[in-house]
């Protein structure tokens, strides 16, 4: 009685099993695909299909327990014959359908003296015995489950390799090369042994293996591309695909989805993955990528599924604080939104306990951003004491001294950096507009006024030529006055305020004619220039003017604080007058020379566009090369065009561009050992890329496929060392480090030393 008792519970298990079969509708409904159902079941995805080494491995069977039970069981009747008659063909899914309908049906029991034994299938093993030859146990086991899932009834060999085959060596190649990805050439084996032997057909798994296994390499293919759609149509038209054995395909379908503008499919995606697989460092690339393409709200919504790590903390605990860092960072890209307080104070912690200055420039811009202006000068002042001052904290901390007016200190405080950046630079014209526009002027010295005055006259700044202008005649030199004025009204002939104040100068200068000149220019667009001199007692003194520039962490123009009016009685100064002198600048006749001046590309044939393109690349401006190689890309000639190609694939890797250098290779053919090169070059970038993102695991799936190129040279084992040291594998690291060491690298003795502070810090000095 209880061995029958055992025997249904294993039936009903596997048919359930079989049923999950039938399950894939509901991942292509939950994201987006169509069709209906209730949630794939997970372990069944475990289970699937075979893509590649990166399985994961698969709980052992205990085969024998299984067979025990299944002979035992007399509840289980046997699965009907897959059918052999030409012309009608019974697809996997029918079979499986049929199964749980009967799995399913009560029985009847059979005469207790004359036990039903349930029938064996037929069953193709020949992938089991071919992966038992090759001692590759995960796809072994994954087999096992996947044929027990189709056939309740069938019973796995104790000894796959004893499966008779027949002596079929052609069989056993074809398997070889699906084991090997050689797609093209298994399909012409099959071909050409469809023709050479009347009749024969390929066993039916080796062509649906082969089905998905091409679908696969086309989504990863348009993946790397760029070509999103086209992603989410392969994994439309493969639904198998979509399983827990094969993340990376999940997470490239994913990634389509929010490339694509559809982030609630994206966020299915995600969802999907965090609800249904197991995987510890899968769950954990999963956040990691998500982070990188979601909102910060979506994001809490996956974080929800976070699970504990059974050692008292959770699974994403190792990656909170970088999770933190890019939530305020987000903040500090979209003012409105709210981060939560306890993702701001793991921030805090970190600015004030690891001494990473860019953490006290996360909290800046974000304290900057809300218009918390203390706290964001608090934060910046801290991040220049950490890096002893750095362009991009010092723009910050001029950013909140010109909020909290205080723009002459702010003007001190950029003028170093002033041409660090375009962003910089512009920092620092804001707060010399809004420094020579404070009421009550500021005291400046000589030297401040001369090295203002240089950088306006060098970048052409109109706000603060005009601000000098008014500030002149502060000072009582109209005529100084008035060069200013002239000076921005010949950078922007539209600034009314600068026309306003050269005719009130040009007024108290008694130069009628240069007055009524004005206002025939401004006839019709300027009411109080047109009104000038109508009343005695009209005030000369500055209007009200529009306001300085003030630059937002972004660079883009905002309001001050408040409009300023000219001060009334500033310090003397002949400096802003001897200034003026050097506004008009003549510029000399500049002959070519190579490629350092800018051309019209379009006036370019193809042969000299590609010959500047290299020019470019010599003189290390890549991304000025890239467009010069995409006019070559237009030449009839075929070589010109493979070249240009190669050129500009180069031209993004020395930009740092890996995935822009993978589609440009592709736009025109190119010869198997530049095909290489390049291939291992994105590999070593990529690699280099997912560590700096500190994203080790992935930096060293890409040291391992460009590995299976070319040797690994000495640094990049020195990063693979640096890889295992962060991930905590000791032992690996030691010994690729040792490895390294011995050749003369320093790099590797410097990684032994950080092995070594690592393990034993007590005995480092």
């Amino acid at each position: 009685m209880r061995s029958s008792s055992v025997a249904i519970v294993v039936a009903v298990a596997v048919a359930g099993l079989v049923t999950a079969l039938k399950d894939r509708a509901a991942l292509q409904e939950m994201l987006g695909f169509g069709g209906s159902g209730h949630a794939p079941a997970p372990q069944f995805m475990l289970m699937g299909r075979v893509t590649g080494p990166e399985i994961s491995p698969k709980p052992q069977i205990d085969v024998q327990a299984i067979a025990d039970r299944l002979h035992a069981s007399t509840t289980v009747p046997p699965l009907p014959q897959e059918s052999e008659t030409a012309g009608d063909e019974v697809t996997a899914g029918d079979e499986v359908e049929d199964s749980v309908t009967l799995a399913q049906a009560p029985q009847a029991q059979p005469p207790a003296s004359q036990p039903a034994k349930p029938a064996q299938p037929k069953v193709d093993e020949s992938a089991l015995r071919y992966f038992a030859s090759r001692g590759d146990k995960a796809r072994l086991q994954a087999e096992i489950a996947r044929l027990q899932a189709l056939y309740p009834n069938w019973v796995p060999p104790a000894d796959p390799l004893a499966v008779p085959q027949g002596g079929d060596k052609q069989l056993e190649q074809m398997w070889q090369l699906y084991s090997e990805g050689r797609y093209a050439e298994l399909r012409k084996a099959i071909a050409d042994r469809q023709t050479s032997e009347s009749g024969w057909q390929p066993p039916p798994d080796l062509l649906d293996r082969l089905d998905v296994a091409e679908a696969r390499a086309r989504l990863v293919n348009a993946s790397d591309l760029k070509q999103y759609a086209t992603v989410v149509q392969i994994g439309a038209n493969t639904p198998s695909l979509l399983t827990c054995s094969d993340i990376d395909v999940l997470w490239r379908v994913a990634e389509a989805f929010a490339r694509t503008d559809r982030a609630p499919r994206a966020r299915d995606a995600y969802v999907y993955i965090l609800k249904n697989c197991t995987n510890p460092q899968e769950r954990l690339a999963t956040i990691q990528k998500a982070s990188a393409l979601l909102s910060y709200a979506t994001m809490q919504d996956l974080l929800a599924l976070e699970r504990p790590d059974g050692n008292g903390g959770r699974e994403f605990d190792s990656i909170r604080n970088d999770l933190a860092r890019r939530f305020v960072a987000a903040g500090n890209d979209h003012p409105d939104l709210a981060v939560a307080p306890a993702y701001l104070s793991i921030v805090q912690r970190l600015a004030e306990t690891d001494g990473l200055a860019s953490d006290n420039l996360l909290l800046g811009w974000y304290q900057l951003r809300r218009e918390n202006y203390a706290d964001a000068e608090k934060w910046f002042r801290a991040a220049r004491e950490k890096e002893e001052d750095t362009a991009i904290a010092s723009q910050g901390l001029a950013l909140a001294l010109i909020a909290e007016k205080k723009p002459q200190e702010a003007e001190d405080v950029m003028y170093k950096w002033r041409g660090a950046s375009k962003e910089a630079t512009a920092t620092y014209l804001a707060a010399t507009a809004n420094l020579m526009a404070l009421q009550p002027p500021a005291n400046l010295s000589e030297e401040v006024l001369s090295r203002i005055a240089a950088e306006i006259i060098a970048q052409k700044y109109v706000p603060t030529a005009q601000q000098f202008g008014w500030f002149a005649r502060t000072l009582n030199q109209p005529q100084t006055a008035a060069r200013w004025f002239e000076t921005a009204l010949r950078w922007k002939p539209d600034d009314e305020p600068s026309a306003y104040g050269l005719a009130i100068t040009r007024q108290q200068l008694r130069d009628r004619a240069g007055v009524v000149e004005i206002q025939r220019l401004w006839a019709g667009k300027s009411e109080r220039i047109a009104q000038l001199g109508e009343a005695n007692n009209r005030q000369t003194t500055q209007p009200p003017l529009p306001a300085p520039a003030q630059m937002s962490p972004q660079g883009a123009a905002a309001s001050p604080p408040e409009i300023v009016r000219a001060p009334a009685n500033p310090p003397a100064s002949v400096e802003a007058s001897r200034q003026m002198r050097t506004v008009t600048v003549r510029r000399g006749a500049r002959q070519l020379r190579g490629c350092t001046t800018t051309v019209n590309q379009r006036l370019l044939d193809p042969e000299a566009s590609l010959s500047r393109g290299w020019c470019l690349m010599d003189i290390d401006r890549p991304m000025e090369a890239v467009k010069a190689f995409e006019a070559a890309l237009a030449s009839p000639n075929r070589m010109t065009r493979e070249d240009a190609a190669y050129g500009q694939s180069l031209a993004y890797l020395r930009a740092g561009l890996s995935n822009h250098a993978a589609v440009a290779a592709t736009r025109a053919p190119q010869t198997q050992q530049r095909a290489a090169e390049l291939q291992v070059a994105i590999l070593a970038d990529r690699a280099l890329a997912a560590f700096d993102a500190k994203r080790y695991r992935e930096a060293l799936i890409y040291l391992d496929q460009r590995a299976q190129l070319r040797q690994e040279p000495i640094d990049l084992m020195v990063l693979r060392g640096y890889a295992y040291l962060n991930m905590k594998m000791y032992g690996d690291a030691e010994r690729l480090f040792t490895a390294a060491a011995a050749t003369g690298s320093k790099d590797a003795n410097r990684g032994l030393a950080d092995l070594k502070a690592s393990t034993h810090p007590d005995t480092v000095d």
